[in-house]
């Protein structure tokens, strides 16, 4: 379905949506106001995409139970209840509200809005299509092109890794909702948007309007198109349409390039557009290709002049994968045979790509003017506590550390443990001695790694009073070990320590 079938959107007058927010936050229209009115089953199977718990729950006239129905549960309200919540003629004249029913006695929501809460506490909305905010009436039924979705994992999980420090200039690529764009004016003097669908931009717009933050700078068109030669960013941000798919049906997740290479393209292409320093991140999906590893297909990837942290959370073998977006488009649903027949559509594309699985994860860049760029490429998909901003920083931070410092200067350095690690022995029980020590961290990554006994003695003692070399000097004698060879060979588990995120360079 085209944009011009699709319901019309909400002037982005700020005034009108000024009002509205105010209106909204005094029926205490929020997130925190949201699971108080619904309790935690309902409000979690809003997320589900179950609305019956939901409309159990405002079945009363309070203010917020009418704005629940109206803007999450896209229900009909009466205009006299409604007269008392919100500044109706100015949402009707807006187009936020529209008459409907029998001589126009009900009013309907024209958009969804989803109270969100900002990372500091702050009462945000974000606006979607209706039926297509996460947790909104519609879920994720049928889905039409150019159809603008609300917040999802994958949102909240980009949200989350995004590294927040003070900036001039942030850019949000294919920026949907706008809610990659309504994080970065918290901590951005300067923020552009861009996307290919030009009802995405308008609902941006109305996003960052209605949650009270600074207009940003919209741009139509595809990934970097619409960024001037002459243009940079201190922070580059894109939750893409990264779904390998068998053409280009739905705008919101298909790329409409063959295979990865909407992904390939977006991390090539973002090294250039990046000031020194400066961090681009990206969610992606990335092909599995028979007699290919697919660390070495990413590492092709990154740019020149930049270091990288690459994580893939997640596998799928191409079953699975074609299965996931055949559901999330409603497919299931519908003709038995259209199915079929989009599945198999699905199955023919990777087997003409010798494509046996897809990867799923984040792509972190940093531009650096070091002479040898790093570029670290892992498989984590165990749990980990976002959000990650500060701990993905602190990563390229490391590096820069380690890069500095060759094992004498190490050997010369003070180090203290991160906060939130736990030793744990790991042996048979009863005996003397165990076969080895885990470190194991409760915080970030949440990262275990295995160290021998002068490993764990070393990291136990470390708070930054003394040189690493010094305590390896005390641990040699306490164990009638050659202090020589001991800090001969000790560097290289140092060096891993302070990579992972164990060991902290301590300020001297």
């Amino acid at each position: 379905m085209s944009n011009a079938t699709l319901s019309p959107l909400p002037s982005a007058d700020h005034e009108v949506a000024a009002r509205l927010r105010e209106a909204l936050l005094a029926a205490s229209f929020t997130a925190d106001g949201l699971l108080d009115l619904l309790g935690a089953p309902a409000y979690a199977a809003l997320a589900r995409s179950e609305t019956v718990p939901a409309l159990r729950a405002t079945r009363g006239d309070t203010p917020l139970e009418t704005l629940v129905r109206l803007f999450l549960l896209q229900q009909p309200v009466p205009y006299a209840r409604v007269e008392g919540v919100l500044p109706v003629h100015a949402c009707v004249a807006g187009g936020w509200l529209t008459r409907v029913g029998d001589a126009g006695g009900d009013l309907a929501a024209t958009v969804d809005v989803r109270p969100y809460g900002g990372p500091d506490g702050d009462d945000w909305f974000i606006v979607s299509d209706l039926g297509c905010a996460v947790g909104g009436a519609g879920g994720i039924g049928s889905r039409d092109e150019g159809v603008v979705l609300g917040v999802g994992g994958a949102s909240t999980t980009l949200a989350g890794i995004t590294v927040r420090t003070p900036m001039a200039s942030a850019l949000d690529l294919g920026t949907g909702s706008g809610i990659q764009a309504l994080h970065a004016s918290r901590h951005a003097t300067r923020v552009t948007a861009t996307d290919l669908n030009p009802r995405a931009l308008h609902i941006t717009a109305l996003t960052l309007a209605l949650s009270g933050a600074p207009a940003a700078d919209l741009r139509e068109g595809s990934l970097f198109e619409p960024v001037r030669d002459d243009e940079s960013y201190d922070l580059i941000v894109s939750n893409p349409p990264f779904v390998i798919s068998p053409g280009a049906r739905l705008t919101y997740r298909d790329g409409g390039m063959g295979g990865d290479d909407l992904c390939r393209s977006l991390v090539q292409g973002a090294g250039e557009r990046l000031n020194e320093g400066g961090f681009a991140q990206f969610l992606a999906n990335w092909q599995h290709v028979e007699g290919e590893d697919w660390q070495d297909r990413i590492r092709s990837w990154v740019p020149r002049g930049c270091d990288a942290w690459i994580v893939q959370r997640e596998v799928q073998d191409v079953t699975q994968y074609a299965e996931l977006w055949l559901r999330d488009a409603g497919d299931h649903r519908g003709d038995p045979a259209e199915y079929q027949a989009r599945y198999d559509a699905w199955l023919d594309e990777f087997e003409a790509r010798k494509v046996k699985a897809v990867g799923f994860g984040w792509i972190t860049l940093r531009r650096t003017s070091a002479a040898e760029p790093v570029i670290t490429a892992e498989e984590w998909p165990h749990p980990v506590e976002q959000p990650l901003g500060d701990t993905v920083r602190a990563h390229f931070e490391r590096l820069d550390y380690l890069r500095a410092h060759d094992d004498a200067a190490l050997l010369a350095g003070h180090f203290r443990l991160a906060g939130e690690i736990v030793q744990e022995q790991v042996g048979l029980p009863g005996a003397e001695d165990p076969e080895h020590v885990v470190l194991r961290q409760h915080r970030g990554m949440r990262r275990a790694t295995k160290v021998d006994t002068v490993g764990a003695g070393f990291a136990g003692v470390c708070d930054g009073t003394l040189s690493a070399g010094r305590i390896l000097d005390a641990i040699a004698q306490l164990v009638g070990e050659d202090p020589v060879l001991l800090r001969d060979r000790t560097p290289a588990q140092i060096r891993l320590l302070v990579e992972q995120g164990f060991l902290e360079p301590a300020p001297r």
